[in-house]
């Protein structure tokens, strides 16, 4: 029998928009979402995510300003497919860029860009920002469709939604949360095979991050939300290295079960 694989290291990229969702609550400077940046890392954060919106709910230009300059990881802006946002992204040529569907009324992300259907436009952008040497990641429902999709207009990365296997787990739906992992064990495999870096992200907490780190294809979790939301009970740092802990766990626990 052939041996398996090392599964790969897993990053943990720390999405830091809701420090500055309460910076704006009140106005002026506190907290700043760049020193929450620099706790992250210190943490065990391979990386920064951050959200520039088209109405500037949370994340300023400031703050993306800031982050790219400052930063000693890689920053992936997420962002809509906008002409301003690409122009925005040409101008501070971060490490990464994920496309992301954005509707102004929405609190969050709502599901996965339909790339199949907007293979020209998303194509184009793609092309835009890799000709600047800026990594192009997709945010896409975990459908092989999309993955395909996406592997074929030139994207480097495709990043998972996991929003509906998380809401599965907090309705305590048995049924729902082992059909929407294997989707999601099917669509990184076939990201892997398309030679893409699948990342995942999307609700994930102490609780469903397990299931998902244990795919082996995926390399990348990106999570925030519930980071920030958890450091007010126990701190940015010690939020984060239980969670650090928790994904290396999983990924141990698969290389186990590889060996066996």
């Amino acid at each position: 029998m052939a041996p398996q694989p090392t599964p790969r290291y897993l990053r943990l990229g720390v999405n830091i928009d809701h420090v500055a969702t309460i910076r704006n609550a009140r106005g002026g400077g506190h907290p700043d979402p760049m020193r929450a940046a620099r706790l992250a890392v210190d943490a065990g954060a391979d990386g920064i995510t951050a959200h520039l919106r088209e109405d500037r709910r949370h994340i300023s230009d400031d703050d993306i300003a800031r982050l790219g300059s400052q930063l000693d990881r890689p920053l992936n802006l997420e962002m809509a497919a906008s002409e301003e946002m690409v122009a925005i992204a040409l101008r501070h040529r971060p490490n990464a860029c994920c496309l992301v569907p954005e509707r102004r009324r929405e609190l969050t992300t709502e599901g996965g860009l339909d790339v199949a259907a907007r293979s020209n436009d998303l194509g184009a952008v793609c092309r835009r920002l890799r000709e600047r040497g800026i990594r192009v990641s997709l945010f896409i429902d975990p459908d092989v469709r999309q993955v395909e999709a996406a592997a074929q207009i030139g994207a480097d990365i495709v990043e998972l939604h996991t929003g509906a296997y998380c809401h599965a787990a907090i309705d305590d739906d048995q049924a729902a949360k082992g059909r929407e992992i294997d989707r999601l064990i099917a669509a990184a495999q076939i990201g892997d095979q398309c030679g893409l870096e699948v990342h995942a992200g999307h609700g994930l907490t102490f609780e469903t991050t397990g299931a998902v780190a244990a795919i082996p294809e995926i390399v990348e979790l990106n999570i925030g939300h519930f980071l920030i939301g958890e450091a007010i009970f126990g701190g940015l740092h010690a939020t984060i290295q239980r969670m650090r802990a928790l994904m290396d766990r999983a990924r141990a626990d698969v290389s186990g079960s590889q060996s066996a």
